[in-house]
């Protein structure tokens, strides 16, 4: 007994070195190899639940945390027993653990309140469980002020956690409320202690992917792409370090989609649904995996991807909308996005949207809907300044004009969507840009220059491995004529009705529905002033609307 008893106090201290340096392997395995020996008293404990849970045992963590709560009672210290059970709440709600998250918070609170009333920092612990669900139920203003009131009693009792998750806490809530520009200034300050180590990593991984998350969801790409350089680095700086590592890896995909880097960005989402697997955050990694299937034209796969995001998400849109999209499902796809509009909780869930609803009506022939969703986006582009709301906000107008005709304007517009996108370092949308600037030209009748831009983009396309787009290029090239009054889809239409596909051929060529074909063929009659495929066909033989040799 002896032995094993200073075996376990060894253990204990090289468990507690191991923590002071930040090597959570290290730590966890010397706590509860010492634990096993002889129970840890509260101290400990305390330490190895931490531990357990940043090296990814959540189960663990959580047993150890009741643990430790039970031990501080016994030798009668309520406020440690209150904060680890304030903290055990958190973990529960971020995970999605409602129910067991309320009996803890529950647990707390009584447990303070025969504390007495007067302000102490355990009661701030607890209230970041009110701040988080009135802002995850549509309070944002009410949350501004329980997060701002979590700072003031962190700044009162010197606890840089409750200063730093008070601080995301105000710029989520700033965000909702369309105040981006306050947002991320709290955002930044929360972000300035933990870069400096101020704040534990228990809270310092919250806040880290709780704003890049945030500077996503306001289209700060700048932000976001320094933030996540910095969340890699305090993840690279803590041997053992699991937990945040999923998330982290879930907003690296996403960079490197936007950057172009597709192979790396489908390797890091799908470890990141590995790690996160029955995590809440596994719904974003399913997400933007089945993003990446969806571009490179792996259909079966994103639906895959996005079925199983939709077990954590309530709507994964607007990728699986663009899905159907191109499966031929586009009234599904209309009706599916138009309901995710309807119910976007702010501002910023609207931006998000917008862009895949304006490319989806114009699809569908609501011109009336795509412009009217276009102005809103150029309008928070505008109020905004964000680089990448200004370029979707651009994209879709220039798409808009193009379909009412207007290639002057559709031309100007889509240059400065260009440059945007190409400011931003996003190669994909650069070229997506270049094949509607492409029809602009076709429009004004300048053949050699929307050749150009089709070369140009078909190039990106290869290189990304962009299937779809790289295959609607080729069916665009310039092989063929100006197009008149008929837009870029009209022409795909007609030129496969040239070759005598039916409807349903040419709808599992386009990957559109029967419905939606049919659709087209009548606006390309009313345009072209012609009432049979006969005719229609001759129009596009006259005016040289056919290649030679149709690739198909």
């Amino acid at each position: 007994m002896a032995d094993a008893t200073v075996g376990s106090t060894e253990l204990r201290e090289q468990g507690r070195a191991a923590y002071r340096r930040r090597v959570w392997s290290d730590a966890f395995a010397c706590l509860s190899r010492a634990d096993e020996i002889s129970p840890l008293e509260a101290a400990d404990l305390d330490l190895l639940a931490v531990v357990a849970r940043l090296t990814g045992r959540d189960a663990a963590a959580d047993d150890y945390a009741a643990r430790c709560y039970e031990a501080w009672l016994r030798i009668g210290q309520p406020r440690p027993a209150a904060r680890r059970a304030a903290w055990l709440s958190l973990q529960l709600l971020l995970r999605g653990q409602d129910v067991p998250c309320r009996a803890w918070s529950a647990r707390a609170d009584r447990l303070l309140r025969e504390v007495g009333s007067e302000p102490l920092p355990e009661r701030g612990f607890l209230m970041i469980i009110s701040a988080l669900s009135e802002l995850a139920g549509g309070q944002p203003r009410s949350a501004l002020q329980t997060h701002t009131e979590i700072t003031e009693l962190g700044r009162r009792f010197a606890e840089p956690d409750l200063i730093a998750i008070g601080q995301l806490g105000q710029g989520e809530a700033l965000a909702s409320l369309g105040r981006v520009r306050e947002a991320m200034t709290k955002l930044d300050e929360a972000m300035l202690a933990v870069t400096t180590k101020v704040v534990t990593p228990e809270a310092g991984g919250i806040v880290y992917c709780a704003v890049i998350e945030a500077c996503e969801a306001a289209f700060d790409l700048h932000r976001a792409r320094q933030w996540t350089v910095a969340l890699d680095r305090w993840c690279d700086d803590q041997p053992g370090l699991v937990a945040f590592r999923g998330s982290c890896l879930v907003h690296r995909a996403h960079l490197m989609q936007l950057g172009g880097d597709w192979a790396d960005a489908v390797g890091e989402a799908e470890t990141a649904c590995s790690l996160l697997s029955g995590h809440p955050a596994a719904g974003e990694a399913s997400y933007r995996l089945g993003e990446l299937h969806r571009l490179r034209g792996e259909y079966e796969q994103a639906e895959c991807c996005f079925l199983e995001a939709s077990r954590w998400i309530a709507d994964p849109q607007p990728g699986l909308a663009l899905l159907w999209l191109r499966q031929g499902r586009a009234d599904d796809a209309a009706t599916a996005v138009r309901t995710a509009l309807d119910q976007a909780a702010n501002d910023l869930d609207r931006c998000r949207l917008l862009p895949g609803y304006v490319e989806i009506m114009l699809e569908v022939g609501r011109l009336d809907a795509a412009r009217e969703a276009a102005t809103e986006l150029v309008s928070a582009a505008r109020a905004s300044s964000a680089p990448w709301l200004v370029a979707m906000g651009a994209q879709a107008a220039g798409a808009c004009s193009l379909a009412e005709r207007d290639g002057s304007a559709g031309l100007r517009t889509l240059r400065g969507a260009w440059a945007a996108w190409r400011e931003l370092d996003a190669p994909y949308e650069s070229a997506r840009v270049r094949v509607l600037m492409a029809e602009a030209h076709r429009i004004l009748g300048d053949r050699a220059s929307a050749e150009m831009e089709l070369e140009a983009a078909g190039w990106v396309f290869d290189r990304l491995g962009a299937m779809p787009d790289l295959e609607r290029v080729r069916r665009l090239s310039a092989r063929a004529a100006p197009a008149g009054p008929l837009t870029g889809r009209e022409v795909e239409v007609l030129r496969l009705v040239a070759t005598g596909m039916t409807n349903r051929a040419i709808a599992s060529e386009l990957f559109l529905s029967e419905k939606t074909v049919a659709r087209h063929l009548s606006n390309i009659f009313v345009k072209l002033h012609v009432s049979s495929r006969a005719a229609a066909t001759a129009y596009a033989y006259q005016h040289d609307l056919v290649p030679s040799h149709p690739t198909r």
